[in-house]
């Protein structure tokens, strides 16, 4: 019995090192700042890239934490901000991206503005949706595509928590089907990595006054959704009508994936997607995916 029970506990804990989050409750406490455990938070994540760099990164993190607490001007609140001090509040951001450079590019910019502070760092949406309960910044920069839990999932687990939080999707993601879903789960914008850092903080002091913000791009894609009547399938030059799912397909096929690759892209089964290119082929009057992605280029879908 003793020997079972050892085992099955090395097992346990070896699963949780690997696999589970930091339990909530161990990171949480009337003593415990938040700032503090945001930097437990990223010294225990599981992607190397995405730990804190160094113990030297560690102390100075500790020291600003420290001079935070001390400080004769903060009083308590959930956030840890220091008011009294005459100043004005800054606006405090998290940041939640699975790549470790694009965090860290974001955390020196927004550092240097006056009126930011990052206070926390996430991996992934399921970091990103325990950060928002500890430390309940005022916004969040979501990137969509990321390991565990998407963004645009993530901005529906945290709105449902913290409704005065404004998540703004920052992704180099711009098509309907990561777009839409974003939006509705109550994103506040939904901007391009392409754009220029002054506008982004722009974007940033806009939606923490409560604006919606959105890439051009983005706006135009909602707008001709809008405009576009309900159940009709989307035009392409020729007057071939190919439903959503099978224009994302095609998509695909233009760049060259398999059936296997574009199942692992839409989250799909291998077969439903063969079922889709068997449409495409007959709608289009094509005897193989070649000619459906030479159809696709020439119509503007080989991006």
């Amino acid at each position: 019995m003793c020997a079972t029970f050892y085992d099955d506990t090395i097992f346990d804990v070896t699963y949780a090192i690997k696999n589970q989050s930091v339990p909530q409750r161990a990171l949480q406490g009337p003593d415990i700042p938040p700032q503090l455990s945001a930097l437990v938070l990223a010294m225990l994540r599981k992607d190397r890239a995405a730990r804190m760099g160094s113990a030297r990164q560690v102390g100075v993190e500790l020291e600003k934490i420290q001079v935070l607490i001390n400080s004769p001007d903060r009083q308590d609140s959930p956030a840890g901000t220091i008011k009294g001090s005459g100043e004005p509040e800054k606006i405090r951001i998290v940041i939640v991206d699975d790549h470790a450079v694009v965090r860290q590019g974001l955390r020196t910019f927004i550092d240097l503005q006056e009126d930011m502070t990052v206070v926390g760092e996430g991996a992934d949406g399921i970091e990103g949706v325990e950060m928002a309960k500890q430390l309940q910044p005022d916004i969040i920069l979501m990137d969509l595509v990321m390991p565990r839990l998407n963004g645009a999932e993530a901005t529906q687990k945290i709105l449902t928590d913290n409704p005065a939080t404004k998540i703004l999707i920052l992704t180099s993601f711009g098509e309907d089907k990561m777009v839409f879903p974003a939006i509705r789960n109550g994103a506040q914008g939904y901007l391009l990595k392409d754009i220029q850092p002054n506008d982004l903080v722009k974007a940033i002091r806009s939606a923490y006054q409560g604006n919606v913000q959105l890439h051009p791009d983005i706006a135009k894609k909602l707008m001709a959704s809008v405009a576009q009547k309900p159940d009709e399938p989307p035009k392409i030059n020729d007057g071939v009508q190919l439903t959503e799912r099978e224009l994302e397909v095609i998509k695909y096929i233009a760049r060259g994936l398999s059936n296997r690759e574009i199942a692992t892209e839409m989250v799909i089964s291998e077969k439903t997607v063969k079922t889709h290119v068997s449409n495409i082929l007959g709608k289009l009057g094509v005897e193989d995916r070649t000619q459906a992605a030479i159809w696709a280029v020439k119509n503007g879908m080989g991006n």
